[in-house]
């Protein structure tokens, strides 16, 4: 016959730091992504206030310095535009305000420099000109594509391709310019 040890039941308080201190560990969290990871481990909603509103009050968590981190990093090394890190600021539970701040780091002359830079290095892969309209439109479409789907407005899009198409010597009389 084993006798058992009752198991020593859990503070839920130790269980939340516990939780958000691991969370901080790996990378910054905004408020609500720690909120979702203690509901996903069961914690309830008054102990995790409790303990959030502490470690904002340590300065542990701060929404806007979050927010200014992610569209720093996200826009240097993935080279984001606004429109893509605005959605996923909103996913993290961002205030509209606080993404806003955040955004406003970066200047249009910023966007269109990474927007330009992300052409020319798509264009170091493709066999230069003389290209036929046909091969122009290609690269025009695969090229905004590509800025689109990282966020860049259309008209940005069309403008820096038009241009770095344009220096590489590509015909300017197709109707894109």
């Amino acid at each position: 016959m084993t006798s058992e040890t009752p198991a020593a039941p859990v503070d839920p308080e130790a269980l939340a730091r516990s939780i958000v201190l691991r969370q901080l560990t790996a990378s910054p969290r905004s408020r609500k992504q720690l909120t979702d990871a203690l509901a996903k481990r069961e914690v309830p909603d008054e102990v995790a206030s409790t303990v959030l509103d502490r470690f904002e009050e340590l300065r542990l968590i701060d929404d806007a310095e979050f927010a200014a981190l992610w569209v720093r990093s996200r826009a240097e090394h993935r080279s984001l535009a606004r429109g893509v890190l605005r959605r996923e600021l909103v996913e993290k539970g961002i205030s509209a305000d606080l993404i806003e701040q955040a955004l406003a780091q970066r200047s249009d002359n910023q966007e269109r420099a990474s927007a330009r830079e992300l052409v020319r290095r798509k264009l170091r892969t493709v066999p230069h000109g003389p290209w036929d309209r046909a091969m122009r439109d290609n690269l025009m479409r695969r090229l905004t594509s590509m800025l689109a789907r990282r966020g860049y407005p259309s008209s940005l899009a069309w403008s820096v391709v038009s241009a770095e198409l344009e220096a590489l010597g590509a015909e300017s009389d197709v109707g894109y310019s």
